[in-house]
């Protein structure tokens, strides 16, 4: 089932770039905070989406070799787009890539860096807590794992418009929904990471995770 989400619909230009609002919206301060955390290596980006954070990012960012990402197909194109259009050796081309299937890590070990960016209110909790243990996996010792999105707090959503959001997000799918920060941390914890909590916008939130 294809979700209605904010961004449903985002236009698209005619080289094949898709201009989501939300991806405008929250560039600046995650690219804030990926300049604060002074990366550098190997950073794998899950669930890519468009695109343009990579493009975005890579450029800013010349000391990470970045590696976009995503599970559909359609979105690989709008992704090679953006990076044909910001023309940066350090962003490679997109790869085909289910963050939550078992056994991904398997294959992306030794990662300095993995960012993931709106993703887990968009999927189960099964496939959520999947995502998470791949991606500690994947990490290098000392890597870190940055997750940006919505939480619930204690159960509860932080907002009207946030508790309208995963009110929709339910309707349309029961399996899916915000997350708890408690459970999230708790899955980063099984995992052997240890996370920092930032507030970011909008009542968002970044977790840095960092490999033991």
């Amino acid at each position: 089932m294809s979700l209605r989400l904010p961004d449903s619909g985002a236009p698209q230009l005619p080289d094949g770039r898709r201009l989501a609002p939300s991806a405008e919206r929250n560039a600046e301060p995650i690219l804030a905070l990926l300049q604060a955390e002074g990366l550098s290596g190997r950073l794998l980006e899950l669930a890519s989406g468009t695109g343009q954070h990579a493009a975005r990012f890579a450029a800013a960012l010349p000391r990470l070799d970045w590696q976009p990402s995503d599970l559909e197909p359609a979105n690989l194109v709008s992704i090679e787009a953006w990076r044909a259009q910001a023309g940066v050796a350090n962003l490679r081309p997109p790869v085909l890539l289910d963050a939550a299937r078992p056994g991904w890590s398997a294959d992306w070990q030794g990662l300095d860096a993995i960012l993931l960016v709106n993703l887990l209110h968009l999927i189960p909790a099964p496939a959520a807590a999947t995502v998470l243990a791949e991606a500690a996996h994947a990490l290098a010792p000392g890597g870190k794992l940055l997750l940006y999105g919505p939480f619930l707090r204690d159960g509860r959503p932080t907002s009207e418009g946030d508790a309208a959001f995963d009110a929709s997000l339910r309707a349309q799918d029961a399996a899916i929904g915000y997350k708890d920060l408690a459970w999230v941390t708790g899955h980063l914890a099984e995992a052997g990471l240890t996370a920092q909590v930032v507030e970011m916008p909008a009542n968002n939130l970044m977790l840095v995770a960092r490999s033991g």
